[in-house]
């Protein structure tokens, strides 16, 4: 099947461990390993949909790093941007809620090889050519000096080259540890990206915009950024662990658009919900009009939170048909 277009996302990749069912962590004495990370995360869902998707990051010159590399490759991403050397491979922790109980993460990834990655020999330009999309997330620039250094020369030169950048502003207070407040680096990044995804705390964080009302927020982005052409953010309710409801906003510069509201009950995998929105936002924006880009995205991440591990293995057919309310949890022959 021919691929219509091509994208690179970056970022870590990190092994989760996750307790099994919904034991938790003082029980568990077995632990279920999956690879993931917000960006890959992307990567994995275009590759689904006919992208050709790459992922460019750095793993440890070891097996555990090669064994990343191959789950992704399995998983339809292609490798070749894939670097390999010292430091070691990040680590999550997984503990499944259930009912009122949430689920609980814990992250063990200082020092991994990705944050110790320069990039230095990287060509960028060539890397970039014939390059529709590149996306990237708040995660990177919080973890290392070097991580947001790199970032930042590969904005630059994705814009020179005409890329369409999109951008997960993803504001982790506990991952910014290196001396360096996020108002001294994100402005400078999100200055390269057209599309983002960003909250009210994003929007203060990040970008120093302190507006209570959403559109307002998204209204001076534009002025303070504006190459930005779509803003968007989910806005989820959290009735219990396993049952929470599921609707999007985009922002196009316009009007403020909203998505149909979902109810999911029996949730099975909440991780990765807004990383399946992200690759339904940049793959609708490409192949669709704006409402209906959204309705994808959305309809995205709800299939998401049926699958266990981090990333969204769903067709577009399947999207496509939640989209239009088709065979709903039917068994299919």
């Amino acid at each position: 099947m021919q691929m219509n277009k091509k994208i690179i996302t970056i970022g870590e990749v990190m092994m989760r461990l996750s307790s099994p069912e919904h034991q938790r962590f003082l029980q568990s004495e077995t632990f279920e390993i999956v690879f993931g990370g917000a960006e890959a995360n992307v990567a994995v869902s275009l590759a689904q949909w006919d992208i050709e998707a790459y992922h460019l990051t750095a793993f440890p010159d070891h097996d555990l790093g090669r064994a990343a590399m191959h789950y992704l490759r399995k998983v339809g991403v292609n490798t070749d941007l894939i670097y390999f050397g010292s430091g070691r491979l990040g680590l999550y922790f997984l503990e499944n809620g259930a009912m009122q109980r949430p689920s609980k993460i814990i992250y063990d990834r200082f020092g991994s090889a990705f944050s110790e990655f320069e990039g230095k020999d990287l060509d960028w330009n060539q890397i970039f050519d014939g390059v529709d999309c590149f996306h990237w997330s708040g995660i990177t620039p919080a973890l290392s000096q070097k991580a947001a250094d790199m970032l930042l020369e590969a904005l630059k030169a994705a814009e020179k080259q005409g890329v369409l950048v999109t951008g997960d502003i993803n504001y982790r207070r506990n991952l910014w540890q290196y001396g360096k407040n996020p108002l001294e680096i994100m402005p400078e990044l999100i200055r390269y990206t057209h599309v983002i995804v960003a909250g009210l705390a994003d929007f203060e964080n990040c970008m120093d915009i302190t507006e209570s009302e959403y559109e307002d927020a998204c209204v001076q982005a534009q002025k303070d950024f504006p190459q930005i052409k779509y803003i968007t953010t989910t806005d989820r309710k959290s009735i219990s662990a396993t049952h929470n409801q599921l609707e999007a906003w985009l922002w196009n510069g316009k009007a403020l658009l909203r998505s149909k509201n979902y109810e999911m009950t029996d949730i099975v995998d909440r991780i990765g919900g807004g990383d399946a929105y992200m690759a339904g936002l940049i793959y609708g924006l490409l192949h669709l009009p704006d409402q209906d880009a959204l309705e994808f995205a959305t309809a995205a991440s709800v299939l998401k939170h049926s699958i266990p591990g981090d990333a969204n293995l769903v067709s577009k057919d399947e999207v496509l048909a939640l989209m239009k309310g088709e065979n709903l949890g039917r068994l299919l022959r």
